[in-house]
């Protein structure tokens, strides 16, 4: 989502669309983009980061381009890569990937995607 302020949050997760098994990820859409406007509605520019987990993406490559694509404030790191036992692997690349890429960003943690403002919101001026 692209909002006219400069982009300062990244937003790191996955995408709903594509994560495998039997579940409707349009809930899980929506409430991104929820989440995600609150960023326009204060003026904070944010940029988003969704990987798939269904082979299609080489998530190393996708999420150090898109930390290196600029000076980043702060990064979310999104539910999904923390929530499940199974990701613990990528959340620890996903957080080396962050030390490693944009090492001044703040690094916060969202408790759902209504709340990624929030969690951005402690860390930015």
């Amino acid at each position: 989502m692209d909002t006219t302020a400069e982009p300062r949050v990244l937003v790191i997760g996955l995408d709903p669309y594509r994560v495998p098994g039997p579940w409707d990820p349009e809930p899980v859409a929506k409430a991104i983009e929820g989440g995600l406007a609150k960023f326009a509605e204060h003026g904070v520019g944010v940029e988003t980061c969704l990987v798939g987990l269904d082979g299609s993406d080489d998530v190393t490559a996708v999420v150090a381009n898109a930390l290196r694509a600029r000076r980043w404030e702060c990064v979310v790191l999104g539910g999904g890569l923390r929530h499940s036992d199974d990701q613990a692997e990528l959340l620890e690349q996903v957080v080396n990937l962050v030390r490693r890429h944009a090492p001044d960003a703040a690094i916060a943690f969202n408790s759902a995607p209504a709340t990624t403002y929030e969690a951005a919101a402690r860390w930015i001026g």
